[in-house]
């Protein structure tokens, strides 16, 4: 019965997965227009009054472009990042705080000090994968907070793609274990630059985390001001916060 229900299942998944990708539009010829607002996309609101605009007084120019571009108000390729990082960049400072208290609390709670040991040998096939995985899991966890203001990513997904190596790690080797001095240490430098970066923005731009680095061009690796800094520091406090998390979890009391 059990075999009938994963057969039926995946034959439902397979089917979900192929009316998905025949409803997809093709590579590179997304109107983003249709899914975000062109005002948005065209990243120089100043040159536009809002106010005319909204009211139809004032008319976006037909062509825009958006890659290659230079000075705009934003450099962000990823809209959502412009949002999360950029303008409402204070708000994610306080998500990652909520993170950081819930990690002290699992700590509080569990306040484990030695390593848990379950009493049977890792598969083989497990301890001989991790070796394998461990480097492009690692690698690609940098990449996506590296580059979450060109693509969908960004610091919150990239530090738990690390956190995710570290318990690969725990559930591989019984004897493997996180230090807890390394994980409060990457936390609180973390944390510290992000808000040694909100002060540089109050005293340089007149406002906490404003964006005071040169944009740079729409589309390159280096571009988009602050905002791979700020990325950068949140992929390293959510993965050594929850690295902290799976570490406790796997501590038990002496």
């Amino acid at each position: 019965m059990k075999r009938f229900f994963a057969i039926l299942l995946s034959i439902l998944f397979v089917y979900m997965m192929m009316t998905f990708l025949s409803n997809l539009e093709p590579y590179g010829k997304i109107d983003l227009s249709k899914r975000v607002s062109i005002y948005f996309l065209a990243k120089d609101v100043n040159s536009v009054d809002p106010d005319k605009w909204v009211k139809g007084m004032e008319q976006l120019p037909t062509e825009r472009r958006i890659f290659g571009e230079k000075n705009l108000e934003e450099g962000s390729a990823n809209t959502v990042t412009s949002i999360v990082v950029n303008y409402r960049s204070f708000d994610t400072l306080g998500e990652v705080t909520v993170l950081f208290a819930a990690a002290i609390g699992v700590g509080l709670v569990l306040g484990g000090t030695k390593r848990m040991r379950y009493g049977r040998e890792p598969n083989f096939i497990l301890r001989v994968s991790t070796g394998i995985l461990l480097p492009l899991i690692i690698m690609f966890g940098v990449y996506i907070f590296v580059h979450g203001h060109l693509s969908p990513g960004g610091g919150f997904p990239g530090g738990t793609v690390l956190a995710a190596s570290v318990l690969l790690l725990y559930l591989s080797n019984e004897e493997f274990s996180v230090g807890k001095n390394i994980t409060k240490f990457l936390e609180g430098f973390s944390g510290s630059i992000y808000i040694i970066v909100g002060l540089l923005g109050l005293v340089l731009g007149g406002a906490f985390l404003y964006n005071f680095l040169p944009n740079g061009e729409v589309g390159s690796l280096i571009s988009a001001g602050v905002v791979p800094v700020v990325y950068a520091i949140i992929g390293l406090k959510v993965g050594s916060e929850l690295s902290g998390v799976i570490a406790e979890i796997h501590q038990e009391r002496e």
